[in-house]
């Protein structure tokens, strides 16, 4: 498992936009290749749809060539559709790898299930889908009700959890702190791995010439 970490850095909405943009087709490109992308953590902009960070753990097979496909800085070609006399038609944002998290024992680590709340059809507060994961020696605690199945809250509060103990005890706290703040202080804007162009965020390729 890897964690990947999309951000706008200090960027203005567009960028948060972009990045809102560029995970909606990372998942659908993740789906295809039936890679398993998980959202652990996210930080809403100030507009609706727009995404300033967002944390996403990334598995199976395929998911190096997948995460060398969007590593880097990623430019965004577009009018601003908030600011339609705004000079600038030029947005980057960047997509960062993050080290793999050490797994914590089960014997450090307490379950608990309770019903869902907030919106979500039928399900929500009639099946204990949500999963409450606690470190014993810490008492942090993270709660995961994103999904209908009890199964997958619990994986994705395991690495939410993993997350946020190497923030706090391991080693790696300093390597994943160091990296999320270079990454949200400082975004290369020059050779992007990816271009996309116009509020559909599509992509263009260039055409190889063989001499």
């Amino acid at each position: 498992m890897q964690l990947l970490q999309f951000s706008a850095a200090k960027g203005p909405a567009e960028c948060c936009l972009a990045v809102s943009k560029a995970l909606t087709l990372f998942l659908r490109e993740a789906a295809i290749n039936d890679i398993q992308a998980d959202i652990l953590e996210q930080e809403q902009g100030d507009i609706v749809n727009t995404l300033c960070s967002v944390l996403i753990s990334v598995e199976g097979d395929g998911t190096e060539h997948l995460i060398n496909r969007w590593q880097g800085s990623i430019q965004w070609i577009c009018q601003s559709p908030y600011r339609p006399k705004h000079k600038r038609k030029n947005w980057f944002i960047s997509v960062t790898s993050l080290s793999p998290l050490q797994t914590i024992a089960d014997s450090a680590i307490r379950f608990e299930t309770c019903k869902s709340s907030g919106a979500g059809g039928q399900h929500v507060n009639k099946t204990e889908s949500a999963v409450r994961v606690i470190h014993i020696a810490t008492g942090i605690a993270v709660k995961v009700q994103s999904e209908r199945s009890q199964h997958a809250n619990r994986k994705m509060a395991m690495q939410l959890l993993e997350h946020k103990i190497a923030q706090i005890n391991n080693d790696k706290f300093k390597n994943h702190k160091a990296a999320q703040y270079q990454v949200h202080q400082l975004i290369e804007r020059g050779n992007p791995i990816r271009i996309f162009y116009g509020e559909q965020f599509t992509e263009q390729f260039t055409k190889q010439v063989i001499e």
